[in-house]
């Protein structure tokens, strides 16, 4: 994206201008005129004889060079600017700065960089070392991408589906020029017919009859009956023509229109345009009921994020809402698309190879999405690639400017293979003490967002295997009725082909209970406590870890507490201290994590529920007593 980037990716860094004085470079500068800029400034600096240009000369010359891709240039004067503001540096600079290493594959360096920039934000190294991550042990599900045919030597881009026809933009020499930008010429909207086997494209025309507008015009997005088509256009606010000589300016909106007879109708720009900010590239969910762009609208978190809008059946919209941190960065994100339960964007500022990179992300609802990794190649390179479109028949086109293209930007077609991206993970769930098989056990496996990837069950002899997919953090949950449930934490290898076991032992519900006539009670042995009191002795505390170990393994268990005392003593005081007693039990579970409302009751009976005949005047041994001194935790649902 050469020119192109000045008119429809909405990057316009604001000018600044050298030490107050006022050059002819900042005013080219300022109309997105890099290459006169660009000779500018260069002219100014030669002029310097002992003094350094100004930080803000500097800025402005990095940013032109930057953005008419020139990265080597861009990258000396980005570290002049490094090595006099340091880690102080401005954010979205040093993004650029970044970039410029990238895309000369310096990636040693770029990575060094960001971890010293970035030393004092946590979240943000996580991310980055979990998209690196990612990206290192990528294996490609991607063929070759192939480069279109009715590409142009100038810029063909932004691929979207009409009917059975492909929409793309481009400047092609069938446009009329634009007076701006070196007289570029301007964007239109092209049709073509696709052939669903190659992807390639043909029969180009200009799409509707009345779309030469004298505007920019591109990445059109269509509502599910093609009725409504929104998309960016270039407007300009001069007396609706870009005066470059006497500082006319645009910027970028979504316009909606209707398509009727094959012509454009009923257009009229989306409310949340403003003339203050830019706002392009839109896109239409599967069901016609949201609609994503980007824009740099104020209160974002970069240089341009990613929102949605609730669409209605008019055509117009909701409130817009930022996609939030997770997607959008300090630096550019663009060109939003969607399929099935994935966002795919193009940023800067994600981990990747230099310049745009398409990321994916797994949406759940409308601003909760998983961290975005890297597509890697081919659909990635050093240099810009955007304006991805998955198509439900596993292919879909992207546009690059990458080295070996046609023109400044062309159309790819990419298609999607069948890769082995998965380890084969397999075990037995066994009895815990026996290891006696557990067959028909469930087990779901989360991923590191703990959302469920997929669940099954073991064999009748307790075998069960399943693909993962490689370099994953993920969580094992087994369980099944009268057996404990674990769970076990699983890092896949980083590559495909490896196999991994693992055992895991149940505790079967029977092995902690003991029947008592009709009731279950949790097998422990008797609970001492000091004479006349109620403290949890160290004794105490170990038994009661038992009912601990079943109600969290269980997580369904519940229980009511019964504390009982032999016959000698007093009637009403033994009542009250095995009430007492009840109670500090009650207690020491709740203050072990126990939910209080998993413990129906805790009551003391005194010697009102005698196991023998010891009671009042019977003479008894200490045995037969101790019988009768007892907590029991009885089991009212599991």
């Amino acid at each position: 994206m050469k020119k192109i980037i000045n008119i429809l990716t909405i990057v316009t860094p604001l000018a600044v201008f050298a030490q107050g004085s006022y050059l002819e470079a900042d005013k080219d500068y300022a109309m997105l005129n890099y290459d006169k800029a660009i000779s500018g400034y260069e002219k100014h600096i030669s002029k310097l004889k002992k003094e350094s240009p100004s930080t803000d000369v500097m800025i402005n010359l990095a940013n032109s060079y930057f953005y008419t891709k020139d990265y080597s240039n861009a990258r000396k004067y980005y570290f002049q600017i490094y090595s006099m503001q340091g880690n102080n540096m401005d954010e979205a600079l040093f993004i650029r700065m970044i970039s410029t290493l990238r895309t000369a594959e310096d990636y040693d360096r770029a990575n060094e960089l960001l971890k010293s920039y970035y030393a004092g934000n946590p979240q943000r190294i996580k991310m980055l070392v979990y998209q690196k991550g990612t990206l290192d042990s990528l294996t490609s599900e991607y063929k070759d991408a192939v480069n279109m045919s009715i590409n142009s030597k100038s810029a063909d881009f932004g691929v979207t589906l009409y009917d059975k026809e492909i929409i793309f933009s481009s400047s092609r020499e069938l446009s009329t020029a634009s007076p701006e930008m070196t007289a570029y010429p301007y964007l239109n909207l092209y049709s073509a017919t696709r052939n669903p086997t190659t992807g390639q494209l043909s029969n180009v025309k200009t799409f509707l009859s009345n779309m030469n507008s004298g505007y920019h015009d591109a990445t059109p997005a269509f509502t599910p009956d093609n009725s409504i088509v929104f998309f960016s256009r270039n407007f300009l606010t001069k007396n609706d023509k870009l005066d470059a000589q006497n500082g006319g300016v645009s910027n970028v909106m979504i316009m909606r229109g209707r398509v009727m007879n094959n012509q454009l109708v009923d257009i009229v720009p989306m409310d949340f345009n403003s003339k203050d900010y830019n706002c392009s590239h839109p896109f239409v969910s599967k069901d016609g009921k949201k609609l994503f762009f980007a824009s740099d609208m104020p209160g974002g978190h970069g240089e341009s994020d990613i929102y949605v809008a609730e669409l209605y059946n008019d055509g117009s919209t909701g409130e817009p809402v930022n996609l939030g941190p997770m997607i959008n960065t300090p630096g550019v994100e663009l060109f939003p698309s969607i399929s099935g339960d994935t966002l795919f964007f193009s940023s800067n500022a994600h981990y990747g190879y230099g310049g745009l990179d398409v990321f994916s992300s797994k949406m759940a609802g409308k601003t909760n999405f998983s961290i975005p990794e890297n597509l890697g190649k081919p659909i990635n390179s050093n240099m810009d690639d955007f304006a991805f479109i998955k198509l439900q028949d596993r292919t879909g086109y992207f546009s690059s400017d990458r080295k070996g293209g046609k023109g400044d930007d062309d159309i790819y077609w990419f298609e999607m293979v069948e890769l082995k991206k998965f380890i084969a993970y397999s075990g037995l769930v066994l009895t815990k003490g026996d290891d006696t098989p557990v067959p028909n056990a469930k087990v779901q496996v989360y991923d590191v967002f703990n959302d469920l990837i997929t669940e099954f069950q073991s064999d009748d002899k307790g075998n069960y295997n399943v693909d993962l997919p490689c370099n994953s953090q993920l969580k094992f949950v087994y369980s099944k009725p009268e057996y404990s449930t674990e769970t076990v934490s699983v890092s896949t290898p980083e590559k495909p082909g490896e196999s991994k076991d693992n055992n895991v032992r149940l505790t079967s519900f029977s092995s902690l209970v003991e029947k008592d006539g009709i009731l279950e009670k949790i097998k422990v042995d008797p609970i001492y406590f000091d004479y006349s009191k109620w403290d949890i002795t160290p004794q105490a505390e170990g038994e009661l870890n038992k009912i601990l170990f079943a109600m969290e393994k269980f997580p369904n268990l519940k229980i009511k507490i019964e504390s009982h005392t032999d016959a000698r003593g007093s009637d009403s005081y033994n009542l009250k201290l095995s009430d007492n007693r009840a109670k500090s039990t009650m207690q020491y579970l709740i203050s072990k994590g126990i939910d209080p409302s998993r413990i129906e009751s805790a009551i003391g009976y005194g010697e009102t529920r005698l196991k023998n005949n010891c009671k009042n005047g019977v003479k008894c041994s200490e045995d037969e007593h101790f019988t009768n001194r007892r907590s029991d935790f009885i089991v009212i649902s599991k």
